[in-house]
């Protein structure tokens, strides 16, 4: 078997650095990007705080805008999250 085949508890094939390296992987420069984005989005949203009018379909209402921005911002996420899970 090839190293990158061999899935054990041995030390063949295994990642030197077991935990460490590992951990490396969670702050890859993509994610840290897209973290730093996500925290400027959140701090645009709860600075909007004065009430606006929102015309959903056939009704008016009025609602802080920092409401109407979150939400706008969770269904973009959701339909993110939806069509990323299936093209994999």
């Amino acid at each position: 078997m090839s190293p990158k085949t061999f899935e054990s508890g041995g030390k063949a094939g295994g990642k030197a650095g077991g935990k460490a390296a590992g951990a490396r992987g969670l702050l890859t420069p993509v994610r840290v990007a897209v973290g730093a984005l996500a925290l400027l989005a959140l701090i645009f949203i709860f600075e909007n705080t004065r009430a606006t009018r929102i015309r959903l379909l056939i009704p008016e209402v009025t609602m802080p805008l920092w409401m109407a921005l979150l939400g706008t911002a969770a269904i973009g996420a959701l339909c993110g999250a939806y069509f990323m899970r299936r093209r994999r």
